[in-house]
């Protein structure tokens, strides 16, 4: 990078900036269940980045992503490298580095991603390629999220999604397989697992067509396919239908999703969540989340959310409050 900074051509080129601050406040209310926990998730993340782009269509950036825990003795709780190319030119994008996390998965159900994950895990360490125009992508993907030691498991996400319009329809797709193998020289051997999840849907897209300004309905198929090689257990097989809707007007909205189908997670009790990053209230067979939301400021550099969520699953009812801020400054 200092050797690329000192050429005369690289000089000549656009100095880029930016700056993101995220505050989260997440208080999930889950005691007596036995699929999901009861914690209060609060902290800020800084991210500031540096870099030059040239031609219009290259991009190199570096910078971190430093957390601060709410309540936490610490200035700095989690540190992040962000460092990566981009190549932005339509139809085509190509990412490759350490980058956030939001350019390639922000899309993603919670079946795929629980919350958590964007407020520990921000990046994503690999690949992202995109063919897109304004309605239409499919994209692919690699995140490494472990590199193997005689204490950490080798583990990493491939992925692929896409999404093509028909006018007021819409098919799309999230799907990925996740590799999770043993530690170096195990004391203990352990089995190699691959965890594969899919979700093939179809929806009506009516926003700014009523008078609301945004409606949206759809309606999938969710395919969870995992195994434990060595413990030849063959390709455990878990499918569900999954419904979301939203409704917004104005400031306030509603945002539901409906899973009715077999237990996801086989191996939750033996890896938790190092081995599924999706919410584990998908364990139960039959669950229902309604979130109802303010957006208090919406705009391209500030967005502030206040969120309450009912939860319905093993005949209960639980809670969530949760209050989201974040300020997004650059100048490309």
């Amino acid at each position: 990078m200092l050797c690329f900074l000192l050429t005369t051509e690289a000089i000549s080129q656009n100095v880029n900036w930016k700056v993101d601050i995220f505050s989260f406040f997440d208080n999930t209310e889950f005691g007596h269940s036995l699929v999901q926990i009861p914690q209060t998730m609060a902290g800020t993340q800084l991210a500031p980045e540096l870099g030059l782009s040239w031609d219009s269509v290259h991009m190199a950036n570096a910078g971190v992503n430093l957390l601060h825990e709410y309540g936490s003795g610490k200035v700095i709780d989690k540190f992040y490298l962000t460092a990566y190319y981009e190549f932005d030119k339509k139809p085509f994008r190509f990412i490759m580095g350490a980058f956030p996390r939001s350019y390639a998965l922000e899309k993603y159900p919670r079946i795929f991603f629980q919350d958590s994950i964007t407020y520990y895990r921000p990046n994503i360490n690999g690949i992202f390629w995109e063919i897109h125009n304004n309605k239409n992508y499919f994209d692919l993907w690699l995140d490494w999220t472990s590199r193997q030691s005689p204490t950490k498991h080798e583990a990493f996400f491939m992925g692929f999604s896409g999404k093509y319009n028909m006018g007021i329809f819409y098919l799309q797709h999230f799907g990925y397989m996740f590799h999770f193998a043993g530690v170096m020289n195990p004391v203990v051997d352990e089995a190699l697992h691959d965890n594969g999840l899919f979700l093939t849907s179809a929806g009506v897209d009516l926003n700014g067509m009523t008078i609301f300004d945004k409606l949206n309905v759809n309606a999938g198929w969710v395919a969870g396919l995992e195994r434990a090689r060595s413990e030849q257990t063959g390709w455990l097989k878990h499918n569900g239908l999954l419904i979301e809707a939203r409704v917004e007007y104005k400031k306030v909205g509603i945002f539901n999703s409906f899973y009715k189908g077999g237990s996801q997670m086989s191996f939750y009790g033996e890896h938790s969540n190092e081995l599924y990053w999706g919410d584990p209230i998908y364990r139960a067979k039959t669950y229902n989340r309604s979130d109802l939301y303010i957006n208090f400021i919406s705009n391209k550099i500030v967005n502030v959310r206040l969120t309450y969520s009912l939860h319905f699953a093993e005949n209960r009812i639980y809670h969530e409050q949760s209050l989201k801020a974040s300020f997004n400054l650059n100048n490309f």
